[in-house]
């Protein structure tokens, strides 16, 4: 694609995708107008990098389309000053906008490779306020909390406790929660030190976290 393309193909998103989605928060749409985006997918995958898809970046993991991606960056109401848990850094695409609203990112991979190849994008931008992590944070990462603001990059069947019990008061955390069909993305607010609020925002489906929680089962 050239860059002219590339632009084109950009600005048509964010109309067509991601204001059509009740995407309307001014610092969301400024932001998609100028990421990126086909600097992080693929290179197989470049001149698709603006569909409205989900793309495979191998292992069975995939990049969210750019509408969830603009939806759930909204529902975070991200701070200049926030502190950032992002599970599955993935291609470091959602780690570069999580890190161009907000103040500190703390990404958690569990594949290498992708770490290091979002590790690698990443510098090329010139993004300094990330912190890069392998391991498994499915069941939750506290080695920095508290955190402002939490994000899972892959659906859970059930939402580890851990990580309500890793926000800040006052933080925010998107997860999509469930399994295929009857998957939904929540919003929990923690609004006191043993109070929260938890809000649905749309239906959708979603690839997995590797090792994510099992809803516990009933012995009879």
């Amino acid at each position: 694609m050239s860059q002219v393309n590339v632009d084109v193909a950009r600005q048509n998103m964010v109309e067509s995708q991601v204001r059509t989605w009740e995407v309307l928060d001014p610092r969301v749409l400024e932001l998609l107008a100028h990421a990126p985006r086909e600097d992080f997918v693929p290179e197989k995958f470049r001149s698709l990098a603006y569909a409205d898809m989900n793309l495979p970046i191998g292992r069975g993991q995939v990049m969210m389309s750019p509408k969830m991606e603009a939806r759930l960056l909204q529902a975070l109401e991200i701070g200049s000053r926030d502190r950032i848990l992002e599970i599955g850094t993935g291609s470091g695409y959602m780690t570069w906008l999580l890190a161009a609203l907000g103040g500190h990112v703390y990404s958690v991979e569990i594949i290498p490779q992708l770490k290091m190849d979002a590790a690698a994008k990443l510098a090329a931008h010139g993004t300094t306020n990330v912190t890069l992590d392998i391991g498994d944070g499915a069941h939750g990462w506290s080695r920095h909390q508290p955190y402002d603001v939490i994000l899972l990059t892959g659906s859970v069947p059930v939402l580890a406790e851990a990580f309500r019990n890793s926000l800040a008061i006052g933080g925010r955390l998107v997860a999509v929660v469930g399994r295929p069909p009857a998957m939904e993305a929540v919003l929990i607010r923690r609004t006191g030190p043993e109070s929260f609020t938890q809000d649905s925002l749309f239906e959708t489906v979603l690839a997995p976290l590797m090792n994510s929680s099992e809803p516990e089962k009933f012995v009879f």
